[in-house]
């Protein structure tokens, strides 16, 4: 089969062991992005066979109808809000999706942004490299309260590693996710009000879907403290839309560290958070990193090959199996 694999920013695809396992099958990478579904289809029409890296290409209706070729869409991740499933049903194009994210390496990244923040890491190694020795004071975490908002896989990894730095940790979210906070030891905010006005910084880690888009709002960040830290490594617009750049530049909250975007990729360094001074940015480096890397591509070979074999895996829309030949 011809295999496309989009997205690769890296072309890490050929150093991971899911590269080996395909060796008998044609695969051709892409480290570019296309986003417009009638280049996008141009790119792919030859292709049998199709390997979506996590969230960062959509693939509507117009562009699987303009795929008469395409029988198998593997997914890295459990992810597939980003894919007409029903419109690849109709079609008779397979989607088979599997492997769950290892959540310490966007813990871990959460953690590297914080510190690189509030102790002005980025800014001094390049006034170090400029001849300066020195240049700013930065905030230490003992005593501080983090806000930790979704006590999930990730979040409470982040929580863990609050309490151990000395800090008291708070969390908030929905009820069963507060309910593992307490039995964890970790204290509950008694209002979302106080959440938000109470944390020195305050970590997103909330999973995106319809019901959570949106679900900080303005009014949560004007509450925050002019010294502190609003982290979201999970996904952009959990924010509502404008919210967070419009907070930032009115100084409620006073700082940011951000690791993702409405639209990615970022290119050109063109997002209004990059042009400012109070805010960190890093090109969503959550779950970049090798061993993530090997277990969802791991899942995308598996899932190919079983289709291949004639016994598909781990597929999302059993109607569409047999249906295109």
């Amino acid at each position: 089969m011809k295999i496309a694999v989009i997205d690769d920013y890296q072309n890490a695809f050929k150093t991971l062991a899911a590269a080996t396992r395909l060796k008998e099958h044609e695969v051709v990478t892409f480290q570019d992005s296309l986003k417009d579904p009638a280049r996008l289809a141009e790119r792919l029409k030859d292709f049998d066979v199709l390997v979506l890296t996590q969230q960062r290409t959509p693939f509507p209706r117009a562009l699987a109808e303009k795929l008469p070729k395409l029988k198998l869409i593997s997914q890295t991740g459990r992810n597939t809000n980003h894919v007409d499933v029903e419109a690849c049903t109709e079609l008779g194009i397979v989607v088979s999706a599997a492997g769950a994210g290892l959540p310490s390496p966007t813990a871990e990244l959460t953690w590297a942004l914080i510190l690189a923040s509030l102790r002005s890491i980025p800014q001094e190694v390049q006034k170090l490299k400029e001849g300066a020795w020195q240049t700013t004071v930065g905030t230490g975490l003992h005593g501080k309260t983090l806000g930790v908002y979704a006590y999930g896989r990730i979040g409470s990894i982040v929580a863990e590693v609050g309490r151990a730095f000395g800090m008291q940790v708070v969390c908030w979210g929905r009820e069963g996710s507060l309910a593992k906070a307490k039995e964890a030891g970790f204290e509950v905010a008694a209002s979302r009000e106080a959440f938000f006005a109470d944390a020195d910084i305050v970590s997103l880690h909330i999973p995106l879907n319809q019901e959570t888009r949106g679900i900080v709002k303005r009014a949560d960040l004007d509450r925050m403290k002019p010294t502190a830290l609003i982290v979201n490594t999970s996904r952009a617009p959990l924010i509502e839309a404008g919210a967070l750049e419009a907070a930032l530049k009115a100084g409620r909250p006073g700082f940011g560290a951000i690791d993702v975007y409405e639209e990615e990729p970022v290119l050109g360094g063109n997002h209004p958070l990059l042009k400012m001074a109070n805010v960190l940015c890093t090109p969503h480096l959550g779950y970049v990193e090798r061993a993530t890397y090997e277990s969802y591509f791991g899942s995308a070979a598996d899932n190919i090959l079983g289709f291949a074999a004639g016994k598909p895996v781990n597929v999302m829309n059993p109607e569409a199996v047999g249906k295109r030949k």
